[in-house]
């Protein structure tokens, strides 16, 4: 069959503002999906990393970086009303291009919570994930489609997440329909017993370059996984929990869905599990803790009654793990050289899925496990990691072309058999795996203070600095 006949016609434009790993990988799939003029495309970039790629595909790439003072200027010189704003940028604050999209008529999606580069410097709670979370959703009023927070993960675990709760009910013989409201969601997981989850991610990507002193390396954006490392963890906190963690902290405003510690995600490991078995990952903040804990929220008389905990738990590729620990030892400053591995990695695989954990059958691992040699396959300029998240960032940006109307829009809030229909031909095998693993069977388990009465309690998960 003629490829164009199943493409879409798309007439506007589209602006891609940032193009490192993620940007080059979402390209080729936007050109395989819709039928495009190469001068429909306009990419705003930072640095000349992927201008190559841009020239490939006869993309316009300017070289410039997008700051609080040219932004508007850059993005009117571009956009017009009805077109898309692709955000794919590290240090450029998505409140205020979402601000600007909607005074204009743009539609516009991200892939994470950013604010401008030069307040990062700032520890306040403001710059948190909670709290970046909470502002943008101050925003929420009819207008163009902003879909906040839509690549892999974010993203794509939210629609994991959804499958996986209702492939748990069939399991368990649930009677009733599959829920359609926050609330009926909600009443499943609580239900069916679900305690925790984490969004459990282990990258096994290995590359035929050996890290160098100095250097950091990773299989998507380093400033991206730098930024997010040293921020405080976060983690949605669940009304089963009994045991406050001593470095804990409550925010003081908004929803009160989560929690934060006093150390960054760096720092802060947890035990988790994917189907190669129990892992260590870094408890990384990130939006879907705190939006997933808050979407399976049940009150009465405004009190929570049933909350799970949600946090991410990330096993990243060896040579990503070797730059968090050099990261850490150089107090946080970040070495003078960074690689993004892309042709030169050889093999591996990426796993990431969502674990429900305290039904009665067991925790249950449901999401994409990806191989590197499938990626190449599938599309180029990719690897395992970075094609999981460009087939979120495509089907999040068909869901709002098709809906354009929509305001503010989570990933909870899309229909998850839609979505995962137009991601599915990108992440490899998708299923699910039950297990009978729990924290409580690490044998390397050395700390004293665990909770045999409940393996899913955190302090059971997180590891103390001893065990």
């Amino acid at each position: 069959m003629d490829k164009s006949a199943t493409q879409i016609i798309y007439k506007n434009k589209i602006l891609i503002l940032g193009f490192g790993s993620i940007g080059q990988a979402i390209l080729p799939l936007l050109f395989q999906y819709f039928k495009l003029d190469p001068s429909q495309i306009h990419i705003l970039s930072k640095h000349n990393f992927g201008a190559d790629v841009a020239q490939k595909y006869n993309a316009s790439f300017k070289e410039i970086a997008v700051t609080e003072k040219n932004y508007q200027e850059l993005l009117s010189s571009i956009l017009e009303p009805g077109d898309f704003l692709l955000n794919l940028s590290v240090g450029v604050s998505s409140i205020d291009l979402i601000k600007y999209c909607h005074l204009n008529k743009i539609l516009y999606l991200d892939a994470a919570a950013e604010c401008w580069e030069e307040r990062y410097s700032d520890n306040s709670q403001l710059l948190s994930n909670y709290a970046l979370r909470d502002a943008t959703l101050q925003l929420k009023k009819h207008g163009p489609t902003a879909v906040l927070r839509h690549g892999a993960n974010p993203g794509l675990v939210s629609h994991f997440l959804k499958q996986a709760l209702w492939n748990v009910a069939k399991d368990n013989k649930w009677e009733g329909d599959l829920p359609q409201k926050a609330v009926e969601w909600a009443q499943l997981a609580h239900d069916l017993d679900i305690k925790t989850i984490h969004i459990s991610e282990r990258d096994t990507q290995i590359s035929s370059q050996v890290k160098k002193e100095n250097e950091f390396i990773n299989t998507w954006s380093v400033d991206a996984l730098i930024s997010e490392a040293l921020r405080p963890a976060e983690l949605g906190w669940g009304s089963h929990e009994r045991h406050w963690p001593h470095d804990a902290n409550h925010y003081n405003f908004g929803s009160n869905c989560g929690i934060y510690l006093s150390q960054p995600g760096a720092e802060t490991q947890v035990r988790t599990w994917t189907p190669s078995g129990p892992i260590n990952g870094f408890l990384i903040t990130h939006t879907e803790s705190l939006s997933i804990a808050e979407y399976l929220t049940l009150k009465k008389d405004n009190k929570v009654y049933y909350r799970p905990t949600v946090h991410y738990a990330y096993h990243p590729c060896s040579d990503a793990i070797l730059s968090l620990k050099e990261l850490v030892q150089r107090k946080y400053i970040p070495q003078k050289e960074k690689r993004i591995i892309l042709k030169e990695i050889i093999d591996g695989t990426d796993e990431l899925g969502v674990l429900l954990m305290g039904n009665k059958k067991g925790a249950y691992w449901y999401g994409s496990r990806l191989s590197i040699h499938e990626a190449k396959k599938l599309a180029n300029h990719n690897n395992a990691t970075s094609l999981q998240v460009a087939a979120g960032v495509l089907s999040g940006m068909i869901w709002a072309i098709n809906n354009p109307e929509c305001g503010i829009i989570e990933p909870e809030d899309m229909d998850h058999e839609y979505i995962l229909s137009l991601a599915l031909p990108y992440l490899g095998y998708v299923g699910g795996y039950y297990t009978d693993w729990t924290p409580l069977k690490d044998k390397n388990n050395s700390n004293t203070d665990l909770d045999q009465s409940d393996p899913w309690q955190f302090i059971n998960i997180r590891i103390n600095e001893a065990g």
